[in-house]
């Protein structure tokens, strides 16, 4: 389950609200639907209902961060670093999609337990995340999906 400090109203402390929970290796379709479902229950029980850009931040071992949200549209929104663009073939074959060309992808929801058991193995820890802005750079400047 995604950690949550135990005093969130210490808001002088400066200390994150969320921190990292060590990854393990999912093995099975089984594993991540699980995984995903403990997901869900953490972000129900922890996010506030005026919170937005929430999600979670998958670090890989090798380097670099993806941030991943599902939109209400049913779509999976990833947020890849530059430090974590050696891994876009990765999320390329695993859910058999085009790489877009940005740092931003756009997954049908029927691509997620593809993309989480691709990954699985890179990953080193997961961080709910609140506040992170999905490609707001991107539709500012006018870059489509």
């Amino acid at each position: 389950m995604q950690g949550v400090t135990e005093n969130d109203s210490d808001s002088t402390a400066e200390r994150p609200r969320f921190r990292p929970c060590p990854w393990q290796p999912l093995e099975s379709a089984y594993d991540v639907e699980l995984w995903i479902e403990e997901h869900n229950r953490s972000l129900q029980e922890n996010i506030r209902p005026n919170e937005s850009g929430y999600g979670v931040c998958f670090t890989l071992a090798e380097g670099g961060d993806i941030f991943m949200q599902t939109s209400a549209d049913g779509a999976v929104v990833l947020d890849v670093t530059a430090d974590a663009e050696w891994v876009a073939p990765l999320i390329s074959a695993a859910t058999r999609t085009e790489a877009p060309g940005t740092s931003l992808w756009i997954l049908p929801d029927d691509k997620l337990i593809q993309l989480i058991f691709g990954l699985s193995s890179l990953v080193a820890s997961t961080t709910l995340v609140v506040g992170h802005r999905f490609g707001a750079k991107r539709r500012s400047i006018g870059v489509g999906r």
